[in-house]
C-alpha cells in the first residue's frame, strides 16, 4: 500500500476523523494568531511574511523528500487558475478575519463545500439529486442569515468572507484537475507563494510596513508552524479512511473558531449568526452523506 492509497475501515475512519479534527483546530489557531498579528501590522505585511515563512518551510520539506520545490507542472492552466483563486481566497479571508469577527468569517467559510458541489455540476458534469439540491439551498440560506443583507448591521465588510469563500471554492475545484504527481509539499510551496502575491496586492492599500516587534514575530512564526502542521494533518486525514466519513469533521473548525473568538477576542456571536452556522453545518453534513454511494440492494 502506497502513501497515496486511502486506508479504509472503521479504525482508519476514526484515525482520519481525529487527524481532521486536529487539522481544523490548527487552522483555527492559525487564524487567531494572524488576526492578532494584523492588529499591529498591515494586512499585506502579515500575508507576505506568513507566506515567505510557509514557502521556506515547505521548500525545505520538499528538498528533504528529494523533490523540486517548483516544477513546470505548476504552470499548467489548471494550476494557474488554482493559484488565482488561492490569491482571492487568501487575500479576502485575511481581510475578513482582520476586520470582522473571527467566528462570523469562519462560519461563512464553512459553505465552501456546498459551492464546490454546485461548481462540479457545471465543470465536471457531476449529478446531484433533489435532496442534495435542498441541502445546498439550506446551506446558502444559512449564509444569508449570517450576512443578513438589508439589515441595519449589514455593510461591505460583511462580503469579505463571502468573496473569500468563493475563492477557496474555485481553488478546490481547480485542485481536482491538478497533476497527481504534485506532492502536498509542492502544493504547499505554491499555496504559500500565492499568500506573498496576495500580500503584495494588499500592501499599497494599508499602512506603511514596519519592523515587527518581537511579539508580532512570535505570532507570525507560531502561525506558520501551526498552519504547516494543520496542512499536514489535513493531508493525512484525507488519505486515511473514507472521504464521506472523514470530511464532515471539517466543520469542527467553526467550533474551534467560535471558541477562539469568544475567549481571545471577546466576540459575542448573536443568535442569527449561531443559527446560521448550525444550518450551514447541518446542510453540509447532509450533502456529504447523500453523496456517499448506497450499498447494493438499498433504495
Amino acid at each position: 500500500m502506497t502513501d497515496l492509497q486511502p486506508r479504509l475501515g472503521a479504525a482508519w475512519n476514526m484515525q482520519g476523523a481525529l487527524f481532521m479534527t486536529a487539522s481544523m483546530a490548527g487552522f483555527a489557531v492559525e487564524d487567531s494568531l494572524l488576526k492578532t498579528a494584523a492588529a499591529s501590522l498591515p494586512v499585506g505585511q502579515v500575508l507576505i511574511t506568513f507566506g515567505l515563512l510557509g514557502v521556506l518551510s515547505f521548500s525545505v520539506m520538499a528538498l528533504i523528500a528529494g523533490e523540486s520545490p517548483m516544477t513546470r507542472q505548476m504552470l499548467q492552466p489548471a494550476m494557474i487558475l488554482r493559484s488565482i483563486c488561492e490569491v482571492i481566497g487568501r487575500l479576502f479571508f485575511m481581510l475578513a478575519i482582520a476586520l470582522t469577527p473571527l467566528s462570523t468569517a469562519s462560519a461563512i467559510l464553512q459553505a465552501t463545500p456546498l459551492v464546490v458541489m454546485v461548481g462540479a455540476i457545471f465543470l465536471f458534469g457531476e449529478q446531484i439529486g433533489p435532496r442534495r439540491w435542498l441541502a445546498v439551498a439550506l446551506g446558502f440560506a444559512g449564509v444569508l442569515l449570517i450576512l443578513r443583507p438589508g439589515a441595519e448591521g449589514f455593510g461591505p465588510l460583511s462580503l469579505l468572507a463571502l468573496v473569500a469563500m468563493l475563492g477557496f471554492a474555485g481553488r478546490d475545484l481547480a485542485t481536482r484537475a491538478a497533476p497527481p504527481s504534485l506532492s502536498f509539499r509542492q502544493l504547499g510551496v505554491l499555496g504559500f507563494a500565492m499568500l506573498v502575491i496576495a500580500g503584495l496586492i494588499a500592501l499599497p492599500f494599508g499602512a506603511a510596513p514596519s519592523m515587527p516587534e518581537p511579539r508580532a514575530w512570535l505570532f507570525l512564526i507560531a502561525a506558520s508552524a501551526t498552519g504547516i502542521l494543520a496542512y499536514t494533518a489535513l493531508t493525512i486525514a484525507m488519505r486515511t479512511g473514507e472521504v464521506g466519513a472523514v470530511t464532515p469533521f471539517r466543520y469542527t473548525r467553526l467550533v474551534f473558531a467560535m471558541i477562539a473568538g469568544i475567549v481571545i477576542f471577546a466576540e459575542r456571536p448573536d443568535m442569527p449568526t449561531i443559527i446560521g452556522s448550525i444550518i450551514i453545518i447541518v446542510a453540509g453534513i447532509a450533502a456529504l452523506r447523500l453523496s456517499r454511494p448506497r450499498p447494493q440492494g438499498m433504495v
